[in-house]
């Protein structure tokens, strides 16, 4: 079976930090950035986590020098700011996340609801309250719970720490995406795709931490293979259409906005999760596809 809640924890952008979390690195992390470039301009691209613990120390010399040149900032949202965003994800999830009609205790045994109930404590809830839940949307809340009691800060995130960066210089992201796009691929996932989904997650909720904590090790050493090897290379195989509403086809959706900076002019800066900017389909993958070669900056 595909790791799909492994998976969604990487791959997830910058709406999903919201209400998400990732996991702990070492004291000074190096994680990998790029740059793309023409005659008069250049666009940085950093693979982000968009949580971390709160002692994780990710920026360094060439990254801050990068970030300080820029002129404009891209996130996968326009913000990471969720109360920001507020009013525009409440409808969003009572339309895609809840489903009233087809309660989760129709689909799921006995003993996956008993352990539904008990991974449901940790958000502070019960099974009974996620019954109305859509799949996708109860596995959120369950991973998310765990990896905050871990002692995740949500405003560590690298993505987060970005914006106001940029924000102390008078600069307000631009978003590659809408709120309703990123839900959208979740909720298109097929019923079966979601059980999965579900299912892993409580099968795994407690070992989640641990997990995040071997994925944040990679992305702060740059390990792309690793992280590929991880993340990638299964999803690819064993969930061949979720991997590409997931990262395929929004990945050439942003090669497209890429290619659209660099015809204009001056220095941009993109924070996106990692996950996108590793493998044979990743934003990378794609631009050097067109003939745009990415180089290594860090």
């Amino acid at each position: 079976m595909a790791r799909l809640a492994a998976f969604g924890r990487l791959v997830r952008g910058a709406l999903f930090g919201m209400i998400a979390a990732a996991a702990c690195a070492p004291a000074l992390a190096q994680p990998a950035l790029w740059a793309v470039k023409d005659a008069d301009s250049t666009v940085y691209m950093l693979g982000t986590v968009h949580l971390l613990r709160p002692e994780t120390e990710w920026q360094s010399e060439k990254l801050d020098a990068a970030m300080a040149e820029a002129k404009e900032l891209w996130l996968e949202l326009p913000t990471t700011d969720a109360a920001a965003m507020a009013g525009e994800m409440l409808p969003l999830v009572t339309q895609y996340g809840l489903s009233p009609g087809k309660p989760l205790s129709k689909s799921l045994t006995e003993e996956e609801l008993k352990t539904l109930d008990e991974a449901a404590k940790l958000a502070g809830l019960s099974g009974a309250q996620l019954n109305i839940f859509r799949p996708w949307f109860a596995a959120l809340t369950i991973s998310n719970a765990a990896i905050t009691r871990a002692g995740y800060d949500p405003m560590s995130g690298v993505d987060s720490k970005i914006e106001k960066a940029f924000a102390a210089r008078g600069i307000k992201p631009r978003g590659l995406e809408t709120a309703e796009l990123q839900i959208k691929v979740f909720a298109s996932m097929t019923p079966e795709q979601e059980l999965r989904y579900l299912r892993e997650t409580i099968e795994e909720y407690e070992a989640a931490p641990v997990e995040l904590d071997k994925m944040v090790d990679q992305w702060s050493k740059a390990d792309l293979a690793g992280m590929e090897e991880m993340f990638v290379t299964e999803m690819k195989v064993e969930e061949p259409e979720l991997y590409a509403a997931l990262l395929t086809n929004r990945n050439a959706s942003w090669v497209t906005q890429i290619e659209g900076i660099l015809a204009g002019k001056g220095v941009s800066f993109m924070a996106v999760g990692a996950g996108h900017l590793i493998g044979p389909d990743s934003v990378i993958a794609m631009l050097a596809a067109r003939g745009v070669k990415a180089e290594r900056v860090q």
